[in-house]
């Protein structure tokens, strides 16, 4: 019996495929939404999650145990921008908090500087090589690929990968670079760290930055080293809670105001992962719109092919086709269409994902990589094979509902 039913399934995909190789412009324009659909799918989610995989990677190379403290409220997006930057006094009480180790102030700023008859303007930050350097290499994974780090106190720089590799092309160490009208010596080259502002910059020592860029106090951000035997959700609130206090007392500033952002590790990842979930959850309902909507046209193609082929459904009921063998050839054949139009989208999506990967390794605005994993083909091609089969089946039980009689007598 088995036997038989795999038989009578052949068949029913040999008259399913020959109807519609013999209809094929129609046959393609029914999966255009399909294909739209699942190629939205295929090449957004595979390079949001690609996306969210390189920033998390990125932030848990910076390890568990550092803290991110920068002025103003990340929620209001008008206090990140406007310029305010961590005073004096906010550096002292960050470094005197409880379960603070050690302290890294960041600070940078843009510059013109010079190499080999080319004028670029440029990041550049300052650092304290001789206290910093432990942070750099440990907690934040930053590591020279040729040459070495700086020396405290020389006219010394470390350059970012894309510095070497495209801001100044050719640039090597040992190399002289001119900023502000000062002389230096490339000390080193830093391997990617996944981010093109880091890979764009250039280091130098804290007080030579000083000395040329004229910002002697405070700093744009700090990131804090916790204590072994501290936690990071206990440090942050102490953090916060000390710089708000500081801040209250100083501009009266009002108790449920928030001046300062403290981030975490975890918080940051946490960020970024509910950030990435609500993008790929609006691409999931635009794609799904498009999918239904490719639906829709297949259950039209399907309607006007059980009208064109009425005869043909009473010849067949004639000679002893049952109403489960019309139902059948008929969702086969819609869910064919559905397949198509998966096939054709997760081509499509892949070649996409993959020259927006391939474009961001030679441009890297940021460093992108598409995540494309066997489940989400699968849930693409097999969603898609589904909608088909869905699509089709009002107009094959109308079909399997024909009387031979009338059906025969149909015009």
């Amino acid at each position: 019996m088995a036997k038989i039913d795999i038989n009578n399934l052949k068949e029913y995909l040999k008259i399913a495929v020959k109807t519609i190789s013999t209809r094929r412009i129609r046959s393609w324009l029914t999966t255009i939404g399909i294909v739209i659909g699942v190629f939205l799918i295929v090449s957004l989610l595979s390079l949001s999650q690609g996306l969210k995989n390189a920033v998390l990677q990125q932030l848990n190379m910076m390890g568990k145990d550092l803290i991110t403290i920068m002025p103003g409220d990340i929620t209001n997006v008008s206090s990140m921008m406007s310029g305010q930057k961590l005073t004096d006094a906010d550096l002292k009480i960050i470094k005197e908090t409880e379960g603070v180790d050690i302290i890294v102030a960041m600070d940078y700023t843009s510059v013109v500087a010079r190499y080999d008859n080319q004028k670029k303007t440029v990041l550049i930050y300052g650092a304290d090589w001789r206290n910093d350097l432990d942070i750099f290499k440990n907690d934040m994974g930053w590591s020279v690929s040729q040459g070495q780090w700086p020396s405290p106190g020389r006219a010394e720089v470390v350059v970012g990968s894309i510095v070497a590799s495209d801001t100044f092309g050719g640039l090597r160490v040992g190399n002289e670079i001119v900023i502000k009208g000062r002389k230096f010596i490339v000390a080193g080259i830093l391997n990617s760290v996944g981010s093109k502002q880091d890979d764009s910059m250039i280091g130098v020592d804290s007080n030579i930055f000083q000395s040329i860029t004229g910002e002697r106090n405070g700093a744009k951000m700090t990131m804090a080293k916790i204590e072994a035997g501290y936690s990071a959700d206990f440090v942050a609130e102490k953090l916060k809670s000390n710089l708000n206090e500081n801040r209250k007392r100083q501009i009266g500033q009002k108790e449920n105001d928030s001046s300062y952002t403290v981030l975490t590790s975890a918080t940051l990842s946490s960020i970024v992962g509910n950030v990435m979930g609500l993008i790929q959850a609006v691409i999931i309902g635009f794609a799904s719109i498009a999918i239904v909507v490719g639906g829709i046209g297949i259950m039209n193609t399907m309607y006007t092919s059980v009208s064109e082929r009425t005869k043909e459904i009473g010849i067949m009921k004639a000679i002893g086709a049952k109403n489960r063998t019309i139902i059948t050839i008929f969702l086969i054949e819609s869910g064919i269409f559905g397949m198509l139009g998966g096939v054709g989208g997760t081509l499509l999506g892949l070649i996409f994902a993959k020259t927006i990967e391939i474009y961001f390794q030679i441009h890297p605005l940021f460093y992108l990589r598409a995540d494309v994993s066997p489940g989400l083909i699968l849930f693409s091609l097999s969603f898609s094979f589904v909608i088909g089969c869905v699509s089709g089946y009002f107009p094959a039980r109308a079909a399997a509902k024909l009387k031979p009689v009338d059906a025969l007598r149909y015009e």
